[in-house]
């Protein structure tokens, strides 16, 4: 074995106890079946992930602390098209009767979400990304 010499499996078994998600999860247990003598090409098969990743994860547990290996990287992306003072504000009409804002109808689907934010805040996205956008603002 080369990798995970100074890591200790128990530290990793409290950590997969406390794992906070599916994919935390998941990289413990590539690291503790790692530790027990399963070859990477193996658990590429296994667990359907490349080796590239794989060993990506095992270099992470050597040089992070647990905590910090299990969890993704802060990756920069696109900026939002609506900024959290916007999405408060969308949250508020959504609070709201539809009619309220100038539209037939006593309930808000995606759709009528999609119009009012072009409408409102001159911004477009498509149905499905209203949809994950209604999700993230219910839960909010």
């Amino acid at each position: 074995m080369v990798k995970l010499d100074d890591v200790d499996p128990d530290e990793l078994r409290h950590a997969l106890a406390d794992a906070g998600s599916a994919k935390e999860a998941k990289r413990l247990v590539v690291a503790l079946d790692y530790l027990d003598g399963i070859a990477v090409s193996v658990l590429a098969q296994r667990y359907g992930i490349p080796r590239s990743t794989l060993y990506y994860w095992l270099d992470r547990f050597e040089a992070e602390p647990v905590a910090e290996a299990i969890t993704d990287e802060d990756r920069p992306g696109r900026p939002r098209k609506l900024d959290d003072a916007d999405r408060q504000r969308l949250r508020s009409h959504l609070d709201a009767d539809p009619t309220e804002h100038g539209y037939e109808g006593d309930q808000w689907t995606p759709e009528l979400v999609q119009t009012h934010v072009e409408r409102t805040f001159g911004v477009s996205y498509s149905v499905g990304h209203v949809r994950r956008l209604l999700r993230e603002l219910q839960g909010s």
